[in-house]
C-alpha cells in the first residue's frame, strides 16, 4: 500500500471519529445492494452508522432490470426529507451511478463496485476482459433467464473471507438476478459531478482491485483499500462504515 493510500485510510478513519449527529442537516444514508442480494447484505454496517445518529435506509431492489433497480432506488432517495449519501456495492455501483444524479444526493460511496461510464453496462465492462472470469462457470441460468450462484462458487469466489456457514447462508438466501439487468446502460454518470469515495477490496475475485482502482481514478474518488473479498460490508464492516462517515463529513 502506498503512502497516499495509507493517508487516505487514515483520513477516512479520522473522519469517522467526528460525529455527524451534531449537525441538524446530517444526510440520510441510502444503501444499495448488489446482484444476488437484498438490503440485509448491509446488516453489519447499518448499526455502526445508526450508532452515530444517522438515518439509514437499505434499499430492496427487484433485480428484474437495470431500469427497475434505478427506479426503485430513486423512489427511496426522493422519499428522504433532506440530503442523501448514496452507497452502492458491486452491481449496485452501476445503479447509484445512474440513480445518483438527483439534487438530494450529496455524495456517492462505491464499495467493491462497478462504476460504468455513460453508455456502458456491466456486461460491457466484464466482456472487455480477454476471457470470461473463472467464476462465471459457477453461475446458473434457469429457464426464465434468472441467474444464481452455486454454493461452492459463492464460498470460493464471492465471499471466501467470511465463515463457511455464513457463506452457505448467502448462497441459500440469494436473490436471483434477471440476466438482462447486466445489459442496462448508464445514461448519465453521477460521479462526473458528485464527490465520490471508493472502498477498494484488494482480494476481490469478482471485480479485480485493479479495475476498481481504474474506476476510482476516473471519478477522482477518495479511496481506501481493505484486505477483503468481494463482500467488505460483511468482512470489514467498520472500514466500510468509516468510508461512509468520511463522505458525510466531506460533503458538508
Amino acid at each position: 500500500m502506498s503512502f497516499k493510500h495509507v493517508a487516505a485510510a487514515a483520513a477516512i478513519t479520522a473522519a469517522g471519529l467526528v460525529s455527524p449527529s451534531s449537525a441538524a442537516d446530517a444526510p440520510a444514508i441510502v444503501l444499495v445492494h448488489g446482484a444476488w442480494a437484498n438490503g440485509s447484505s448491509w446488516a453489519r454496517v447499518v448499526p455502526l452508522l445508526q450508532a452515530r445518529g444517522l438515518d439509514v435506509i437499505a434499499v430492496h431492489n427487484p433485480l428484474s432490470s437495470f431500469e427497475a433497480d434505478v427506479a426503485a432506488t430513486r423512489r427511496v432517495i426522493d422519499d428522504q426529507k433532506g440530503g442523501v449519501i448514496l452507497v452502492g456495492h458491486s452491481y449496485g455501483g452501476a445503479v447509484i451511478t445512474e440513480a445518483g444524479n438527483g439534487e438530494k444526493v450529496r455524495a456517492l460511496v462505491y464499495v467493491a463496485a462497478f462504476a460504468p461510464s455513460p453508455g456502458q453496462s456491466v456486461n460491457a465492462i466484464v466482456g472487455a476482459a480477454p476471457q470470461p472470469p473463472e467464476w462465471s462457470k459457477e453461475i446458473h441460468a434457469d429457464a426464465k433467464g434468472a441467474l444464481t450462484w452455486s454454493a461452492k462458487g459463492m464460498a470460493r469466489y464471492f465471499a471466501p473471507d467470511i465463515p463457511a456457514g455464513e457463506a452457505a447462508l448467502l448462497a441459500a438466501t440469494q436473490a436471483p438476478l434477471f440476466a438482462g439487468a447486466f445489459d442496462g446502460k448508464v445514461t448519465s454518470a453521477a460521479f462526473t459531478h458528485k464527490p465520490s469515495w471508493f472502498v477498494i477490496s484488494d482480494n476481490d475475485q469478482i471485480i479485480p482491485a485493479g479495475l476498481q482502482q481504474a474506476f476510482a481514478q476516473t471519478m477522482k474518488a477518495k479511496t481506501v483499500h481493505v484486505a477483503s473479498s468481494h463482500v467488505p460490508m460483511l468482512s470489514q464492516p467498520q472500514a466500510v462504515a468509516d468510508a461512509i462517515l468520511a463522505a458525510v463529513e466531506g460533503s458538508r
